[in-house]
């Protein structure tokens, strides 16, 4: 039997010299799109539904050895990223408290020492977070974890309680039938010119960036190295013209691609407006 290799993939977001990690507040550009015109949106076979400004981009990430299985989907409109992890329980005893732990610490939610309220919808058993600027919902059931999030937007604003009021779990959900893919674009462009890290006054602030997976060719084949792209974060939370600037043999460059095209963030600032930003990614492909 051929012993499958462990892979590692990451992806670094380079303002110049600046890190990512830079926070933003995201004051609005203009009156909010209303919770009115959302749609529902579900995935197939996962047993729940949720109201969303825009078709999500989806990611599926596959069962491996030491890995679970899960799905990334994110949205972003007018200042505000939603997302939303379907996570397998590995061994269906896991408890939610388990996931909440390995989340807790990471760069998109950034939970800290928060205590959470107790919550259920349809019957189902949750979590609730609540930040300053974004809030977490996380439900468990015994073959799925659910994690519901938006960011940039207090607990009472009309958008975050649409989001989160809308969340329903059962056999049978109704709703627009989300598969893997970038999504629908949010649009309001302002066509302004784009502009690099040295020019904006708030960089942008990432809520969902999905890693690219190891093609089968590239693993046979022991593929490693980095995959460098060039790309424009519009002011309308879209990742646009993007350009190759290094590459990697057997799928590599085109996963990564793929999956640039699915990040959600919040767009630069300048002069306190949303603007386009220049912006280097690399994405870095690992055995291990």
């Amino acid at each position: 039997m051929r012993r499958r290799l462990p892979l590692f993939a990451s992806i670094i977001i380079l303002f110049s010299s600046l890190s990512a990690r830079a926070q933003l507040s995201a004051p609005q550009s203009g009156p909010p799109p209303g919770p009115e015109s959302w749609k529902l949106y579900t995935v197939p076979h996962q047993e729940f539904s949720v109201a969303l400004p825009t078709l999500p981009a989806m990611t599926t990430y596959p069962h491996t050895d030491n890995s679970r299985w899960f799905m990334l989907l994110g949205a972003y409109a007018d200042g505000a990223i939603y997302t939303v992890g379907i996570y397998e329980n590995l061994r269906e005893q896991q408890s939610l408290d388990d996931l909440i732990a390995e989340q807790r610490d990471s760069p998109e939610l950034r939970l800290g020492d928060l205590t959470p309220k107790r919550i259920s919808v349809n019957g189902v058993a949750g979590k609730e977070f609540l930040r300053a600027n974004g809030s977490c919902q996380f439900f468990g059931t015994q073959p799925r974890f659910y994690r519901f999030c938006v960011s940039s937007l207090a607990a009472d604003d009309p958008r975050a309680k649409r989001f989160f009021s809308s969340i329903a779990f059962g056999a049978k959900q109704d709703g627009i039938a989300v598969s893997d893919g970038p999504g629908t674009p949010y649009q309001q462009d302002t066509g302004e010119p784009t502009l690099t890290g040295k020019e904006v006054d708030q960089k942008i602030r990432l809520g969902a960036k999905p890693d690219p997976m190891y093609t089968e060719e590239a693993r046979r084949n022991a593929i490693t190295g980095t995959v460098v792209l060039k790309a424009v974060f519009t002011s309308a939370g879209n990742v646009s013209d993007i350009r190759i600037v290094s590459g990697l043999p057997y799928g590599l460059t085109e996963q990564a691609v793929a999956q640039a095209k699915k990040i959600k963030f919040i767009p630069a600032m300048k002069d306190g407006h949303y603007v386009s930003m220049w912006i280097q990614l690399e994405y870095y492909f690992n055995l291990y």
